[in-house]
């Protein structure tokens, strides 16, 4: 008889015969889930999405951000109570199963997170490969170092997460101590004096807020703050999750949000709204602003680190979810592939970093904020997704368990719906560009939507909106 053991995130794995059970892995600590939350949050797309947002906002800008967190944290509550209520590395399919049904289950962490990464990852990977170009041009063959660090971050993410943690701390200090070091030297005046003849023309006026207008940049607000819950699928590996699960995610956000009004005011005083809104790289511009040319490395370090930090995360939780999903029957089999030694969902892993670097090889710079919209787009359907089971469950199975429950239910369920509803109807600054980020995400959600319809009649043969009791 085969024994088994578990690989730290509650999912099972077959051990041979005769073999003794693997010795239990160290549970992260709340610094390194501080630094999972942050990690996935502060991106060099969330760096261009804020620059690009105060051009275009100023003050208002600020209030879509606000607005943003608000929002944030009522995802938070939703999130924190479902990993809780059942903890197991399925997170969002599995929240949804137990209350809406198989169909939109596979479609919300495919819209929510497969999906997400190939547009968000793919708009980074492009980052770097821009900053790259424009610190050391000529020195790095195209796509070279992009590729590079997607295919060593996937093989480091196989060796377990014991390897992730001690990544994840390192990126993200080094992020967060960067960007607080461009924050405070331009708003302190530290470092050197803004150009001569340079006059500040961010709008801090209350005209975009009176007229209603900052809605339109919440949706890029919005990807300043999302991904918080990536923390959920490693509850296994958490030694009290009750506690530190929500803890994490409400501190990370507010941490990040803190970070970004202190280095969006700053940049309020060395850029101006043209270079804020047209150039290619503003943070880069930004940086050497404060600090000169010869601010390579606190450039790069910034740039490098924030990228690592999330392609880290996502190839550690997405590939959890869809081993999760695998598991219930939600996903092709190869996807709950463990690896033998180390317990990890290699296959997974693999396929994850295949659709990641696909969008990269195909797309070109232009369509960065495009992408990024897009992927804040199609990840508000999962969150409004995880609202809706949060309303469902607390109706329908109000005896269950809950070691936390949202906070003033069900006032943050129903402003998470309504607000993000809205937000993805007005996603973007131009109604160009809105109908562009509505014809790829449309056009990708709808592919997503046949193959998930096909897969619960023909494979799983249920009922779409059949729910697990």
């Amino acid at each position: 008889m085969n024994k088994t053991s578990t690989n730290g995130l509650g999912m099972t794995v077959p051990a041979a015969a005769g073999e003794s059970a693997r010795p239990a892995k160290k549970p992260l600590g709340f610094a390194t889930m501080i630094a999972i939350c942050i990690g996935v949050v502060v991106v060099q797309g969330a760096m261009m999405s804020a620059l690009q947002g105060l051009g275009f906002g100023g003050l208002g800008f600020i209030a879509a951000f606000t607005v943003a967190f608000i929002l944030a944290q009522c995802y938070v509550q939703s999130f924190a109570e479902l990993s809780l209520m059942f903890p197991q590395a399925g997170t969002l399919a599995t929240y949804t199963q137990k209350a809406i049904g198989h169909f939109p289950a596979i479609v919300a962490v495919f819209a929510g997170y497969v999906i997400v990464a190939m547009f968000g990852l793919s708009a980074e990977l492009l980052l770097v490969d821009a900053i790259l170009d424009k610190l050391f041009p000529g020195v790095f063959p195209a796509t070279l170092v992009p590729l590079a660090i997607l295919v060593v971050l996937a093989g480091l993410n196989i060796l377990g997460t014991d390897v992730f943690a001690r990544l994840q701390n390192v990126f993200t200090f080094a992020m967060v101590a960067a960007l607080l070091l461009v924050g405070v030297a331009a708003v302190g005046g530290l470092a050197e004096t803004p150009a001569t003849g340079f006059v500040p023309d961010v709008n801090w006026g209350w005209d975009g807020i009176l007229d209603g207008s900052f809605i339109g940049l919440v949706a890029l607000a919005m990807w300043l703050l999302v991904g918080a819950e990536f923390i959920c699928p490693l509850i296994g590996e958490v030694r009290r999750p009750e506690r530190d699960i929500p803890r994490s995610m409400m501190l990370s956000l507010a941490i990040t949000f803190s970070l970004f009004v202190l280095f969006c005011i700053g940049a309020s005083r060395y850029l101006s709204v043209e270079t804020l809104t047209t150039s290619p790289l503003p943070y880069l511009d930004y940086v050497f602003a404060v600090f000169g040319k010869g601010a390579v490395i606190i450039a790069t370090v910034m740039a490098l680190t924030a990228t690592c930090s999330t392609v880290n995360t996502v190839l550690a939780a997405v590939p959890r979810m869809l081993c999760g999903m695998a598991e219930n029957g939600q996903a092709f089999p190869q996807m709950k592939v463990l690896h033998k030694r180390f317990g990890t969902p290699w296959m997974a892993i693999v396929f994850m970093t295949i659709i990641i670097a696909l969008p990269f090889l195909l797309m070109g710079p232009d369509s960065i904020i495009t992408l990024l919209i897009a992927a804040s787009t199609s990840w508000l359907l999962a969150y409004i997704i995880a609202h809706v089971n949060v309303m469902v469950l607390r109706r329908r199975q109000p005896d269950l368990p809950r070691p936390f429950k949202s906070a003033f239910y069900p006032l943050p369920q129903v402003v998470g719906i309504l607000g993000m509803g809205y937000i993805a109807l007005n996603n973007s600054p131009s109604p160009e560009m809105t109908q562009t980020v509505y014809l790829l995400t449309g056009a990708v959600l709808a592919v997503v939507g046949v193959i998930a319809l096909l897969w619960v009649k023909l494979v799983m043969k249920r009922k779409l909106f059949e729910p697990d009791i």
